[in-house]
């Protein structure tokens, strides 16, 4: 059994210290906005995709070509089409 408190707490530290400023306020907003409203199957692919490197999340998220094949899940397509400018 998961617990999901700890998980959660888990996702939130994983997404405010990544190695690059940029990428911790990237991934700190959009977990912030979408935490809580997340189910216990996509709260682990948030931390599925939190354990991809910078380069590649980067990457992703821009549009550009990544080392990683992302998998085709619900997580995956908010963090593609998060505006991080209406954090």
């Amino acid at each position: 059994m998961i617990n999901i408190d700890e998980l959660k707490k888990k996702i939130i530290y994983r997404s405010n210290y990544r190695g690059t400023k940029e990428m911790d306020n990237l991934l700190s907003a959009f977990t912030k906005k979408y935490i809580n409203s997340l189910h216990e199957n996509d709260l682990i692919d948030l931390e599925k995709l939190l354990n991809i490197d910078d380069t590649n999340l980067y990457n992703f998220y821009n549009g550009f070509k990544t080392d990683f094949e992302f998998e085709n899940n619900k997580i995956n397509q908010l963090y593609k089409n998060f505006d991080y400018s209406q954090k």
